[in-house]
């Protein structure tokens, strides 16, 4: 090979050699503006502004939890129609409504140790015995208070087995009177209005030996 040959086979060397150093430097240089690039990206995600569009979704989610939590509560208070409480249900009495069929003497009492002298006050109202009779149905012709008239009552049974005296329907109603003890000659009843009960007392009913 004469010289010329190899100068130019000399420079074909080099200048592929600088090519290839050149489409390597180019490649590294690539990388690393994709790398730059990649990085600057997940700043923009991850840095404030990416926070500032975050917050209000993280105020709202207690008020979205709150007003999801308050829907099934309401949901469960709702229910199911014929699931709502059903009033008390009268259960057979504990006497006989007949029992009270009678003449009696009438008394009341405030606190239990006039109990005894009561019994004998009512005893002495046999003079002038309070009747009670047998009404239209099932019930007796007895008053209520406040109210002049006579309207049938009858006794009922509620809860805990007591025993209670009024109109027709659900033991324990506010004109109810509770039967607190009940013998062949005597029974003693309070009223259940509280109001009622502090302006009549107890009342202790004594059967009248000519009756």
């Amino acid at each position: 090979m004469n010289n010329a040959a190899f100068r130019l086979k000399q420079r074909r060397e080099e200048r592929a050699k600088h090519f290839g150093l050149y489409r390597e430097s180019r490649r590294s240089t690539h990388h690393a503006e994709r790398s730059v690039k990649q990085s600057r990206s997940s700043e923009m995600l991850m840095g404030p502004s990416f926070f500032v569009l975050l917050n209000p979704l993280c105020k709202a989610a207690p008020a979205a939890f709150l007003l999801v939590a308050v829907c099934v509560a309401l949901a469960g208070c709702a229910g199911t129609p014929g699931e709502s409480a059903l009033p008390m249900r009268a259960t057979p009495a504990a006497y006989p409504v007949d029992r009270l069929v009678g003449k009696w003497g009438v008394a009341s009492y405030r606190q239990e140790k006039d109990k005894a002298r009561t019994e004998a006050m009512a005893r002495a109202q046999c003079k002038l015995p309070y009747t009670i009779s047998k009404g239209p149905t099932d019930g007796v012709m007895m008053h209520v208070a406040d109210d002049p008239s006579p309207h049938e009552l009858t006794l009922k049974g509620g809860p805990q087995g007591k025993t209670y005296l009024g109109f027709e329907g659900p033991p324990g109603d506010d004109q109810d009177r509770e039967i607190l003890s009940m013998s062949e000659n005597e029974f003693v009843v309070r009223y259940i209005n509280p109001e009622t009960n502090d302006r009549y007392g107890t009342l202790i009913y004594v059967r009248c030996k000519s009756a």
